[in-house]
């Protein structure tokens, strides 16, 4: 029964393409001590799926997210996002491929304080110049998938937790990106938020079909993905595809960071809501 749904997987996985290929990266940061931050590693995403990263602090997942942000380059190795190898590109093509191309969702929410939600989500559109209409548009788009219809005219210190990331989300969709890095999205939120947040990430990800890539350390975060992959020292640990049930996916999660050890803290306590 396993080696069939693995299978079907597989099969699944032709039929799509790869919008992240990550060949043999290696990225080493030279100081008084040479770090190497990762080791060959090799990470395709297909498109539509929604990945999470985990390891151990010190383990390169920040490094792998500044590579796939295309704000650091490979030391060695090729990274190819929609097609495009970020390191062939000049300045200004970078802004605006990752303006264009990839929404920014990160633990800090970084929401204007003197702008409403409403002018904070439209922000990524004025940029580029878009027709009133247009923008208006997206807005009312965005704020009805969201749940953020009531709250439009708000400043971000009149918003909860939940609403501020759900605001933040809503920026970082609203110029249709093609992948969505999230960062610890559900770091600072209660667990109810927490879990609002994910339905919302899972939601986007099933209807929308946009890749999500998530790092974080919250094992019932993962469980929402389809796939999480393990990394440690710079280094692929391991990687397990979900299953049917949530909760089977959740222990399986568990059992490989137990392995995983290091920095992870002891996650045998806890248990999915």
């Amino acid at each position: 029964m396993h080696n069939h749904k693995i299978n079907n997987h597989q099969i699944n996985n032709q039929m799509r393409k790869p919008i992240v290929e990550m060949k043999d990266v290696t990225k080493i940061y030279e100081g008084k001590v040479m770090h190497r931050a990762l080791k060959q590693l090799d990470f395709d995403v297909e498109e539509g799926e929604f990945v999470a990263i985990m390891g151990p602090s010190g383990s390169g997942k920040t490094t792998l997210l500044n590579l796939l942000m295309a704000t650091d380059i490979p030391t060695y190795g090729k990274i190819v996002i929609g097609g495009v190898e970020p390191e062939t590109l000049g300045q200004n093509e970078i802004a605006l491929f990752r303006r264009r191309q990839i929404g920014f969702v990160f633990q800090e929410i970084n929401l204007l304080q003197m702008l409403t939600v409403e002018e904070n989500l439209v922000l990524p559109l004025t940029l580029d110049g878009l027709p009133v209409r247009e923008m208006k548009s997206r807005v009312q788009d965005m704020a009805q998938k969201l749940n953020l219809e009531d709250i439009l005219e708000r400043r971000p210190d009149e918003l909860s937790g939940g609403q501020a990331q759900r605001t933040a989300i809503g920026r970082a969709l609203i110029h249709q990106p093609n992948i969505v890095l999230a960062d610890e999205p559900t770091g600072n939120l209660d667990s109810k938020s927490a879990k609002d947040v994910l339905e919302l990430l899972e939601n986007i990800n099933t209807h929308e079909r946009t890749t999500i890539i998530m790092v974080t350390h919250d094992p019932i975060a993962a469980s929402y993905c389809d796939r999480v992959l393990f990394i440690k020292d710079g280094e692929f640990f391991n990687e397990i595809y979900k299953d049917e049930r949530r909760q089977t996916f959740f222990q399986r999660i568990l059992n490989v960071l137990s392995l995983l050890g290091g920095n992870v803290h002891d996650f045998s306590s806890v248990r999915l809501p």
